[in-house]
């Protein structure tokens, strides 16, 4: 796999919409203030910079999906969390993961 699929989890495609209904997370890693402008409903939010302090929010056995602004934190939490060994996916930025798990 290339470099950048790797890095933005572009590998096979994976139905978020269906990880959500079977109780995945979804953690947002924007700041406070960013999330509180506006969030995907049940998100939670633990900024990326907070990720490490609060690893005991969050349970191995249920899958992560990450997303924040546009997509590069997401990532970068995404690979984080997989070195704690979470099951973890990249929903990229907020309103188009959003739009892909409310269809």
């Amino acid at each position: 796999m290339s470099f950048f699929k790797r890095l933005f989890n572009l590998g096979p495609k994976v139905d978020l919409a269906e990880l959500v209904k079977n109780g995945a997370y979804i953690v947002d890693v924007r700041t406070k203030g960013e999330f509180d402008s506006g969030h995907i409903k049940g998100s939670l939010n633990i900024p990326l910079q907070s990720l490490e302090q609060n690893l005991g929010k969050l349970k191995k056995d249920k899958v992560i999906i990450t997303c924040c602004a546009s997509g590069m934190r997401s990532s970068s939490a995404r690979g984080f969390l997989k070195s704690k060994g979470y099951e973890v996916y990249n929903g990229g930025g907020w309103m188009s993961l959003r739009n892909k798990i409310n269809k």
